[in-house]
């Protein structure tokens, strides 16, 4: 197994609202593959071995402050999209804070009251 992680998705209720919060703390823009769903992906180049995931509004898929972590690529340093969330309607919930060898982290809570995290190594 190359790695634990395949794909993610993060739940959305107010889907327009939560894809525009990542597009602007990530300084990205997300594509929608599906007509009529939805559904956008978070760019990630999965034919060279990145890891991909996605946003969804759909039943069965409810935002949450508890259970797994995602940890979103912070890129060179965190502190950029860090600074981005609360403008864009999200709460930071840990600041950035070293992780010693591994860099650092933060997590926060997006627009739908999910939990997130960012790691960079700097």
């Amino acid at each position: 197994m190359a790695s634990a992680i395949n794909w993610f998705e993060i739940p959305a209720q107010n889907f327009e609202r939560a894809k525009k919060f990542y597009e602007t703390v990530l300084d990205i823009t997300m594509l929608i593959p599906f007509e009529g769903v939805k559904y956008a992906m978070f760019p990630a180049d999965m034919q060279n071995g990145e890891i991909g995931g996605g946003l969804v509004e759909e039943q069965g898929y409810e935002p949450s402050p508890k259970g797994a972590l995602v940890y979103l690529n912070g890129g060179e340093d965190l502190s950029v999209p860090l600074s981005k969330v609360e403008a864009a309607g999200g709460s930071v919930v840990i600041p950035k804070k070293s992780i010693g060898a591994n860099g650092f982290m933060a997590i926060f809570t997006d627009t739908e009251g999910n939990r997130v995290a960012f790691h960079s190594m700097k």
